[in-house]
């Protein structure tokens, strides 16, 4: 099968390409290394079933050339990381919003497979269970910046179900909750690796707000397992799959083991949300999903626990 990946040069995309040539695949990606990295495919970059287009998924006459080529397409190209999305806020709505209109406007126009790679953060301020894809989402004010972010893949996600809907085109909608490991960095304010690198370096480990804000963090290998079998599923077109690992951590209690497990001297220290992100920024209390859905589809369980989850970052790291 052919296949194509967008934002394959990133710290998710570039797992999956390893993954789907594993499985014998002919792997198309378009990247245009704003966040994605040649480092991260320096592995395969010379294999003989991948081929690399430098350039960004608006350009619609290499796009519409890309997507005639092959038979599905991981959609994964979109501003990351709160940093990132709190320092170029036109730039997130741009791609993440046109970007993925033209994906599937052309992956209609070919009737070609799509995965659109959504987020935990479409369900905003919910504080009162684990997060189920029919719950209602909780948004900020539109003056928060931090909320830009999570309305334009909402937006990603009504149009992906509007084409399916009505253009009987076949897609499937999954929302990631904090993926990490191997080859993430904490460039965008990526809150794992960031403790790790300056646990590794004896440099404070910076926690945000008071710390007592919680997230379950999922494996890059669980969720490369999870969208490529939920891709291979009929049953999981037209609908939303939450992809993630349910267990529970606060970000102090991330801090302290990260310190614990590198043997760290480091102290751990807080700043305001204001002083690390400026003004416009709001976070969420908890986040965390229930996975009965696609567990109950394709028999997901993530394989990784938090320490094996930490272990591999921090071996990573070392290396």
């Amino acid at each position: 099968m052919k296949v194509l990946i967008t934002g394959g040069a990133g710290f998710i995309g570039s797992h999956l390409a390893e993954r789907l040539l594993e499985n014998e695949h002919e792997v198309y990606i378009i990247d245009n290394l704003w966040t994605g990295k040649l480092a991260n495919i320096a592995g395969i970059q010379n294999h003989e079933r991948l081929h690399l287009v430098v350039d960004t998924i608006l350009n619609e006459s290499v796009m519409n050339e890309l997507i005639f080529r092959v038979d599905h397409i991981y959609h994964l190209a979109a501003a990351v990381g709160v940093m990132n999305i709190m320092d170029h806020p036109v730039e997130t709505l741009d791609i993440n919003v046109k970007g993925t209109e033209v994906v599937l406007r052309l992956a209609n126009k070919f009737k070609k497979k799509v995965f659109i790679a959504s987020t935990s953060e479409i369900y905003g301020k919910h504080v009162e269970h684990d997060l189920s894809e029919d719950d209602n989402r909780v948004m900020g004010t539109v003056k928060k910046r931090r909320w830009a972010y999570a309305c334009s893949k909402t937006l990603d996600e009504f149009l992906a179900l509007a084409y399916f809907d009505e253009k009987k085109l076949p897609v499937v909608i999954g929302r990631l909750f904090n993926t990490v490991g191997p080859k993430q960095t904490g460039q965008y304010g990526m809150v794992l690796p960031n403790f790790v690198r300056c646990a590794l370096l004896g440099k404070p480990i910076i926690v945000y707000g008071d710390g007592n804000q919680s997230r379950s963090f999922t494996h890059v290998y669980d969720v490369v397992d999870a969208i490529t079998k939920l891709m291979d599923e009929p049953a999981a077109e037209g609908d939303i799959f939450n992809v993630g690992n349910s267990h529970e951590v606060t970000i102090n209690e991330l801090a302290e083991k990260v310190k614990e497990m590198t043997e760290s001297n480091s102290e751990i220290e807080h700043i305001t949300y204001e002083k690390a992100y400026g003004p416009g920024f709001e976070d969420m209390q908890r986040r965390c999903p229930c996975i009965e859905k696609i567990n109950n589809l394709i028999g997901f369980a993530p394989r990784y626990d938090l320490d094996a989850i930490i272990k591999s970052v921090i071996d990573y790291f070392k290396e």
